[in-house]
């Protein structure tokens, strides 16, 4: 049964990275539907396909699953020849309990960090509330590495569920410079360097419409850039 995961602009949508790039490294099939963000029309484009109105959105036959995290929980009851979540109940629980405080937490990283692919990658100040959850993903990184990770450079050794739901803080700590230590980025490193990664990203820079930002450095971008309303 073929599956669609309906998501937004690849620049923009941490949450449809998650469970894309999560089937892209287990090899499960599936359609791509892209609704840019942002535009006139976008929500009743997306109400289509799931009352929630956001993105992104797993079509699977007659299920219709919707937030980020219960894809990934769906994926992972669907196929689980994917091993998505760890085979020993302690690293599982573990990794299940670092996606859910990524799902429901950081706020101030969210807000003043935003996932922007085109942004230049540079240092910039953030406030105290930024650090603070700078140190708690750290942590959280460098336990389940410490303690789980022995299988190779992903969170549980082989990338899976929790690896996806921090994808897009990865993309955070490098576009927006933030600062932190060299086990923090050899982890990135390891997910920036998948080809599904590389495969986002290159779409990402194809696309058209990209939010303008008063930098100096912003580079000159195909298509017509456009403010977020």
């Amino acid at each position: 049964m073929s599956l669609t995961l309906v998501i937004g602009n690849k620049n923009y949508s941490s949450w449809s990275l998650r469970p894309w790039i999560a089937m892209k490294v287990a090899n499960i099939p599936f359609e791509e539907v892209v609704i840019p963000l942002y535009v006139p029309g976008s929500s009743e484009h997306i109400q289509k396909y799931s009352p929630a109105g956001k993105v992104p959105i797993l079509i699977d036959g007659d299920d219709t699953v919707w937030e980020s995290l219960a894809i990934l929980e769906h994926l992972a009851d669907r196929f689980p020849a994917a091993r998505l979540w760890p085979d020993d109940r302690r690293a599982r629980s573990y990794a299940r309990a670092a996606a859910t405080e990524m799902h429901g937490g950081f706020q101030p990283l969210r807000q003043h960090c935003t996932m922007n692919l085109w942004l230049p990658p540079r240092e910039r100040p953030q406030p105290p509330e930024v650090l603070d959850n700078i140190k708690r993903i750290e942590t959280i990184w460098a336990e389940c590495r410490g303690r789980f990770g022995n299988g190779g450079p992903f969170l549980f050794g082989t990338f899976g569920n929790a690896d996806a739901m921090y994808a897009p803080v990865v993309a955070r700590f490098h576009n927006h410079g933030l600062p932190v230590g060299p086990e923090t980025r050899a982890y990135m490193k390891a997910v920036m360097d998948l080809p599904a990664w590389q495969e986002w990203y290159d779409a990402a820079m194809k696309e058209t419409r990209v939010m303008q930002h008063n930098e100096p450095d912003w580079p000159l971008v195909r298509g017509v850039p456009y403010t977020q309303g």
